[in-house]
């Protein structure tokens, strides 16, 4: 029995739905434009969102999924309020495929921002439409009414209320979305910007079935697949017509062995148990092609290999005048910035089990993006979309796309074949080789001051190798074809928003050369980090306060008021950077760093998340490299919060991760694939290397929610290249900042000061 099926029958307690959803299973309570089994739910119908019980219960769907941001208790707020319920009497259906509308993939910090504006609006409309019911009833305007507790209530007399489970009796929900309902105002909020505890904690501490890993099904199998020996590798790689031969006998000693699948280049063993599906995927004897055309990604290569990738230049702005400026620069400021390819380094590896039937596909996935993937496994079984169904389970943290969607099309090729529902999970070395990485980056800038140290030209190129990985099962078998697409990612938060006088943005839109997807903060995180760390260099060739600097070229109100904030926060005390260099002799020294943001989406106009500002403090070991992230503080604004203490949580993950990220991660490679297969070759923070963090959250009741999932990292490696250079003296342009390349920095910059000395 399915997380689904109990939700189901809560839903339908107490008499059944009386407004009608597209959830309900019971068709003869729905409208006859949606019995058409190829129907898909539509995002512009109130019952698409919103569902009310007999017994007043409120279940609301969004497309969108939790990944431990805990959006399924703040999108449950949001509809409480808005609705007039309970928070207690809010059940959220979050991604399953089969109730909730197509919204997209879980990304770019847009739930809240985005995908709840339509589930508020049907909240809202309910609310309106019992009012107006109970307005008649009551023979008084609805100006009169009120509602509190799932009950709508004259103003005047209280004691005259009728509960919306008798006003709704024999109503109908489905109706066009009114996108100008009138919206109840902040003032009136009871749950909305208060910490509501998250939902979904109990469950998870009390060992309630939560997981895609712990999910069992009557008569499951289990299943392992074998993939080719080109770890993540991409267009270049002969997937799709690298299998040469299987030896089956090698396996025809193990016992409880089902089936082996071959699919083209897809291959895997289908068992009776777990233990004996990883014995035969251990020994099953594969041979594949030799391939080895991967290009050198190597750190010390990366810079060189990401400039001559073949790409298509993307103006983003281009102010006339701008070469004369370049040309007339007093002082020139020169820039490459080079980010590294990141694993999303998920703790568990990816699970599905998959259920193939005659007329119905039940897949249950940690998936980020439940809609494309059913798209996707419809593809793969030439079946119709209506015929799958993708049920969201929690899953191993990734904040980004990792092997979830590949491992439900293995379980339901390997359900298919064997006609049982299979259980397939990766192991750990599948999970970090074939996981489409957060991409490496190369940004260049050009640019400089006049005499008045004004910045006077600013140009900006980004490289970023496309992040928009295909389904593997989809290339290994053949339903498509293995090639470079070339998608426009890599230009989020590419404009600074700084008034420069003359800019020059532009991305060099790059083909994959590995398995990539989305990662936390995308293309934004490493943009910002060059825009930040040039400006930085830039106040300090001026001999002035960086923060000061910056505040020259600023005219965004909420971004000025967050910079003062954290300024004040962290005790800054105005001057250059640099300014007072620790002795020769003295082996740890500190620095002191400054960076903000505001994270923006290319793909969306005018969309941009939550603004964040870092103060860095941080010491170095000029013996040994080693850097210490002492303490960091951020100030955050995103907004009214729905859920002040789940924005403090996130903001706590980003810069936990990001810290991380800066300053320990990074994908290695060979000619044939990934290499950093397990912890050791992909080391983490570790709990005792945590800095202090000091979140202070602005608080913005009356204006509108913003996405807190990614914008508190966004600053995060500026921050700490900025507070580098404080302590050393030193500018660290490529991520990540590992002892060796401190040391190897300091080297560099003291060879050059002696040589100038000479």
């Amino acid at each position: 029995m399915s997380v689904f099926d109990i939700t189901r029958r809560r839903l339908l307690q107490a008499g059944g739905v009386i407004m009608v959803s597209h959830m309900v299973p019971n068709l003869s309570f729905a409208s006859a434009n949606l019995l058409d089994k190829n129907a898909v739910i539509p995002l512009d119908y109130v019952d698409s969102f919103i569902a009310l019980a007999a017994d007043g219960h409120v279940t609301a769907f969004n497309g969108h999924v939790d990944l431990g941001t805990g959006i399924r208790t703040s999108l449950a707020q949001i509809v409480a309020d808005e609705i007039g319920v309970p928070f207690y009497s809010v059940t959220m259906i979050l991604g399953d495929t089969q109730y909730t509308p197509d919204q997209g993939p879980t990304i770019a910090s847009a739930t809240i921002q985005v995908t709840s504006i339509p589930l508020r609006q049907a909240a809202a409309q309910v609310r309106l439409q019992l009012m107006t019911l109970a307005a008649k009833a009551f023979a008084v305007s609805v100006g009169d009414l009120r509602t509190e507790n799932g009950e709508v209530l004259v103003a005047a007399r209280p004691e005259r209320r009728l509960s919306y489970a008798q006003l709704a009796k024999g109503q109908n929900l489905h109706f066009e979305l009114d996108e100008k309902v009138t919206l109840k105002p902040a003032s009136e909020a009871f749950y909305v910007g208060k910490s509501v505890p998250r939902v979904d904690i109990k469950g998870k501490v009390t060992g309630e079935l939560t997981w895609v890993h712990d999910m069992r099904v009557p008569n499951m199998l289990h299943g392992r697949v074998i993939r080719p020996p080109y770890a993540g590798a991409d267009s270049s790689a002969p997937l799709g017509n690298s299998l040469i031969s299987i030896d089956e006998t090698s396996i025809a000693h193990l016992s409880g062995i089902v089936k082996i699948v071959r699919i083209n280049d897809f291959v895997g063993v289908v068992a009776e148990r777990e233990e004996q599906a990883i014995e035969a995927m251990r020994q099953l004897k594969v041979t594949w092609k030799k391939w080895d055309g991967l290009p050198d990604l190597s750190l010390d290569q990366l810079h060189e290999t990401l400039d001559v990738q073949p790409s298509e230049k993307r103006m983003l702005r281009d102010d006339k005048g701008f070469d004369n400026a370049l040309d007339s620069l007093t002082k020139t400021v020169n820039s490459d910035y080079v980010w590294p390819y990141h694993l999303h380094a998920s703790i568990g590896p990816s699970c599905a089990v998959a259920d193939v039937k005659g007329d119905k596909v039940d897949v249950w996935s940690g998936t980020q993006n439940p809609h494309d993937l059913r798209k996707d496994l419809a593809l793969q079984l030439g079946r119709d979309l209506s015929q799958i169904y993708v049920h969201r389970m929690e899953a191993s943290g990734c904040y980004g796309r990792n092997c979830a969607d590949d491992v439900s099309a293995d379980a339901v090729l390997l359900s298919e074949a064997t006609g049982w529902p299979v259980r397939v999970q990766l192991m750990r070395e599948q999970e970090a080789g074939w996981e489409p990485k957060g991409t490496g980056q190369l940004i260049q800038v050009r640019g400089g001051v006049n005499e008045k140290n004004e910045v006077a030209a600013y140009e900006f190129t980004t490289r970023y190798p496309s992040n928009n990985a295909t389904t593997l099962s989809l290339i290994l078998t053949g339903k498509k074809e293995n090639k470079a697409d070339v998608q426009q990612m890599g230009d989020r938060t590419a404009i600074p928003q700084y008034l420069y006088p003359l800019m020059r943005v532009m991305s060099k839109d790059t083909a994959p050369i590995v398995r990539a997807s989305w990662m936390r903060g995308v293309s934004a995180l490493p943009n910002v980090f060059a825009h930040e760390s040039w400006i930085d260099e830039i106040a300090y060739l001026a001999k002035q306060d960086p923060i000061a600097y910056r505040l020259r070229y600023l005219d965004d109100p909420r971004a000025i008021a967050l910079i003062h904030a954290v300024k004040k926060q962290a005790n800054w005390v105005d001057g250059p950077m640099h300014r007072n260099p620790a002795p020769a002799s003295q082996e740890i020294v500190s620095g002191r760093g400054f960076a903000w943001a505001r994270y923006f989406h290319s793909k969306f106009p005018g969309f941009g998340a939550a603004w964040a500002a870092w103060v860095c403090d941080l010491t170095v070991n000029r013996r040994t490299g080693q850097v210490v992230i002492k303490k960091v503080y951020v100030a955050h604004d995103c907004g009214q919060m729905i859920n002040p203490d789940g924005v403090r949580h996130q903001v706590h993950g980003n810069i936990i991760q990001s810290c991380s990220r800066v300053l320990k991660e990074f994908a290695t490679f060979d000619k044939s694939g990934t290499t950093s297969l397990e912890w050791g070759g992909y080391p983490i923070l570790r709990f005792d290397e945590l800095p202090e963090i000091d979140i202070q959250l602005v608080d913005m009741p009356n204006e509108p929610p913003m996405g807190a999932g990614e914008s508190a990292a966004v600053p995060s490696a500026a921050a700490v290249a900025n507070a580098l250079f404080d302590a050393l003296g030193v500018r660290m342009r490529e991520v990540p900042f590992t002892p060796e390349r401190i040391l190897r920095a300091v080297d560099t910059a003291s060879n050059a000061q002696g040589a100038s000395h000479e």
